[in-house]
């Protein structure tokens, strides 16, 4: 076996190194999968003119995430000012904000008015 590997080194570095590339590949996989589900939380999707989710249950202090994939401009608004407005958002621009008191929050687009959504901030 000894005069195998002697004879073969460089077979047996390329063995494993493809061995070790295997092991670093689907680690990292596991790794990427878990901060994705975290950062896709608590975050509102804007496409075809429409909030998803339409309604958000939130904790206070958590931070809430909106990305526009419309090839249009949309604003998030709250009614009754009772949060930060957004610039207008392009394509795959982003807006958060930090939950604050509990209660419940309606917003809409003043870009496009009837499209709404809600925001329930629990304890």
């Amino acid at each position: 076996m000894i005069t195998f590997i002697r004879k073969n080194k460089k077979a047996v570095l390329l063995i494993v190194l493809v061995v070790l590339n295997f092991c670093l590949a689907a680690w990292g996989d596991d790794a990427a999968t878990v901060g994705t589900s975290d950062d896709k939380k608590n975050t509102i999707e804007i496409k075809d003119f429409v909030f998803n989710p339409s309604t958000i249950t939130v904790k206070s202090g958590e931070t809430i995430t909106w990305i526009n994939r419309d090839e249009e401009p949309h604003t998030i608004v709250s009614v009754g000012k009772k949060f930060q407005k957004s610039s207008a958002l392009d394509t795959d621009q982003k807006f958060t904000i930090t939950a604050g008191a509990p209660g419940t929050y309606e917003y809409f687009c003043s870009v496009h008015p009837k499209m709404t959504g809600t925001i329930v901030v629990e304890k």
